[in-house]
């Protein structure tokens, strides 16, 4: 079974300090943390979703599921764009989305993480 854009847009706004917004119109949903991006999430059918990964991971991903593919309009070597069809197992794309955070969250300042720890 594979994951609804309700779902995905649900996983990125349960991280700690995580917000959705529209800088690029209405079309595609960003999900930021610290006022950095984490996800990218396009109303498109089949879904799609944009994740930050560190590069050889990246590849590693995109080796194994041709669902995985580089960023779409992004930094290919540290974006993909991932297909939401079914064809790659929902706990994957979680662990993705858990990694694009955690990535983002890791880059910001010192301070910037305390305060988003803080508020939650």
């Amino acid at each position: 079974m594979s994951l609804t854009r309700n779902q995905l847009r649900d996983r990125c706004l349960g991280h700690p300090g995580a917000i959705e917004d529209f800088p690029f119109g209405d079309d595609v949903a960003v999900y930021k943390v610290g006022g950095k991006m984490f996800a990218l999430l396009p109303f498109a059918k089949p879904p799609t979703i944009s994740l930050k990964c560190e590069p050889t991971l990246a590849k590693i991903l995109r080796d194994t599921y041709p669902g995985v593919q580089p960023g779409y309009h992004l930094n290919k070597r540290h974006w993909n764009t991932v297909t939401v069809d079914g064809s790659i197992p929902s706990d994957e794309i979680v662990d993705m989305i858990e990694h694009s955070y955690a990535r983002v969250f890791d880059g910001l300042t010192r301070a910037q993480r305390k305060a988003i720890r803080d508020e939650g």
